[in-house]
């Protein structure tokens, strides 16, 4: 009971110093709304009653599940927005953005931030949203013990990747396990294999234009990217369960099939937050000894090597002290601590200690999104709904099913035309 106290005491200390500030009255609620249920939304409460505890400041957490955009434009649009509110992507910050609906935040509160991750929540050079934690998705995954008894090495680029792949298919095995089925947003997996190369082919530059359709999709450089794409995910001697496994396999289920006896594939390109999925399937298994991930390697060394992920993003609606309050709890190392340690996911703020990550693996991962110089948000995310969880997906379904690609991008292009011109 002493030492709770005592904790709670030093938690009031570090808020009135840090981020409460002298003198400052104390409100009583903060309404919230996120998208997470289940693990997540317990983790999300358990983030905020260290605030709660040493401000008096209620957080009311509204979990709404996958409606939320929805929910938070009509809410906006009836003059009754949460003050906080998770944003399933960059591309709805903006949209509130625009329609002045989000408060500018001090950049201050982000000081301990990668620029990159600072970057992604500033629209016309104003903070708006930060990010509690990332996924890093540029990352292929290996049966690490499988590779050390065959003699494979890591590639350090995508000639290199391919040589591999052709070098365990001479020995008689398959090298990539890929899985597209994931019920109604089947075909997301390989938007993110198009992403990375997209951004390792033409370029981070390209690939914001590319995302905000000032190129279009029949344009040669996305066309590239697909062929890139293609020259893995259309070869049936790559793939375990050729193309008819690829499209009918979960998305979750895929990597198991590198931990058979005698392994079913070799090669994994998935987020971080496959490793969770691993790990249920496997649990005798160490992350870092029997399977580990390394970066997706370059494509053309003029662009070196970007980072593809995702992340969650929290912004306000309200500008009251104790909202500001709250997002500044929110960036610190203490609060990340909380919500990674518990879910598994990467930091953002710089000074988290490492000992909260459960493995080798996540430790390393949130390494690199450390480092990161250039980091981009999922592709998909920040496309209207229509075209990145509509016709992207569905095209990736179809590229890998046979179809022409030259038809499958001018489908997409017809459709996205016309969702950026509303």
């Amino acid at each position: 009971m002493l030492i709770r106290t005592v904790n709670i005491l030093l938690a009031w200390i570090v808020f009135e110093v840090f981020v409460v500030g002298p003198g400052t009255a104390q409100p009583s609620k903060v309404h919230t709304a996120v998208l997470w249920g289940g693990n997540e939304l317990d983790a999300f409460k358990a983030m905020t009653a260290p605030f709660e505890e040493a401000t008096g400041i209620e957080v009311v957490v509204e979990s709404v599940g996958r409606d939320l955009p929805t929910v938070l434009v009509t809410r906006f649009h009836a003059g009754n927005p949460p003050d906080v509110a998770a944003m399933p992507s960059p591309g709805l910050m903006r949209q509130f953005i625009a329609a002045k609906g989000l408060i500018p935040l001090d950049e201050s509160i982000v000081a301990d931030y990668p620029l990159a991750f600072v970057d992604l929540g500033k629209v016309d050079g104003k903070l708006y949203g930060i990010f509690i934690a990332a996924d890093l998705k540029s990352l292929i995954w290996y049966n690490r013990k499988e590779f050390a008894a065959r003699g494979f090495e890591i590639p350090a680029t995508w000639n290199e990747l391919i040589a591999l792949s052709d070098q365990i298919v001479a020995d008689g095995g398959k090298p990539w396990c890929l899985g597209l089925e994931s019920g109604a947003a089947s075909g997301w997996p390989g938007t993110d294999w198009i992403e990375d190369i997209m951004l390792r082919t033409a370029g981070p530059d390209i690939y914001d234009k590319w995302v905000n359709h000032d190129i279009e999709w029949t344009d040669d450089r996305v066309y590239h990217a697909w062929e890139n794409f293609g020259t893995i995910a259309r070869n049936k001697d790559y793939i375990f369960g050729g193309t008819t496994g690829a499209l009918t396999i979960n998305f979750g289920d895929s990597p198991q099939a590198m931990f058979t006896d005698p392994p079913g594939c070799y090669l994994h390109r998935q987020a971080s937050f496959i490793l969770s999925f691993i790990k249920k399937a496997n649990p005798a298994l160490e992350p870092g000894q029997d399977f580990d991930a390394f970066l997706f390697p370059p494509i053309d060394p003029k662009h070196g090597n970007p980072l593809l992920g995702s992340g969650d993003l929290i912004s306000a609606f309200n500008d009251r002290p104790e909202v500001r309050q709250f997002m500044k709890y929110l960036t610190s190392a203490q609060a990340q601590e909380i919500w990674i340690g518990r879910l598994g996911k990467l930091g953002v703020n710089t000074k988290i200690n490492p000992s909260v990550y459960p493995d080798a693996i996540t430790a390393k991962a949130a390494s690199i999104l450390r480092l990161a110089k250039c980091f981009r948000f999922d592709a998909s995310d920040l496309m209207p709904a229509a075209v990145g969880s509509g016709a992207f997906w569905r095209g990736v379904l179809d590229y890998v099913s046979g179809k022409s690609l030259k038809r499958v991008l001018e489908n997409i292009e017809k459709i996205a035309d016309e969702a950026y011109r509303n």
